[in-house]
């Protein structure tokens, strides 16, 4: 028992060291890319204005660490009232459980299957990194509905950072 307890001791300080440097190694990779990448995000924003009304920025509060909410960022890649349209496509849902999924959604905007195939509308998402919601690898972030819906053994991927991409992209 006393062995336990010692390594453990060890390794908690290490893991928080561990912790540490991730964070900061992707704090800076993350302001970089917003920065170098600050001519793509302006013409983006653009194209997104000029091809379909509404704001630039799709904004959805999401389940992060511990299940604690943030506001998840995308470039707007379907029409405006997206959401309300949902419960009329339900029947066409191609996914088990909460999450939905549909090929050829006619929600989205041609612009928008444009970013969503080059995954361009993912690059706000570099904000959510910088302010500490999100991770550069993880577990995409989950939308609250569908966490109310979890099983209780779902729930286990809220005990880590949520990612811009996910180990099985990688």
């Amino acid at each position: 028992h006393r062995d336990a307890e010692a390594a453990a001791a060890e390794e908690h300080p290490h893991d928080e060291l561990v912790l540490f440097v991730r964070r900061a190694i992707e704090l800076a990779l993350a302001a970089a890319l917003l920065v170098v990448l600050s001519p793509v995000l302006l013409a983006i924003a653009i194209a997104i204005k000029l091809d379909s009304p509404g704001p630039v920025l799709f904004r959805q509060l999401r389940a992060g660490l511990h299940g604690r909410h943030f506001t998840f960022l995308k470039f707007r890649s379907m029409q405006v009232d997206a959401e309300a349209l949902k419960k009329h496509l339900a029947p066409y849902n191609e996914m088990d459980g909460p999450a939905f999924k549909m090929t050829n959604d006619p929600r989205v905007t041609p612009l928008g299957r444009f970013l969503r195939r080059t995954s361009l509308d993912e690059l706000p998402q570099l904000w959510n990194i910088v302010r500490g919601d999100m991770s550069i690898v993880g577990p995409r972030p989950a939308v609250l509905e569908e966490v109310r819906q979890y099983e209780p053994w779902q729930r286990r991927r809220l005990s880590v950072r949520p990612g811009l991409t996910c180990i099985w992209q990688v």
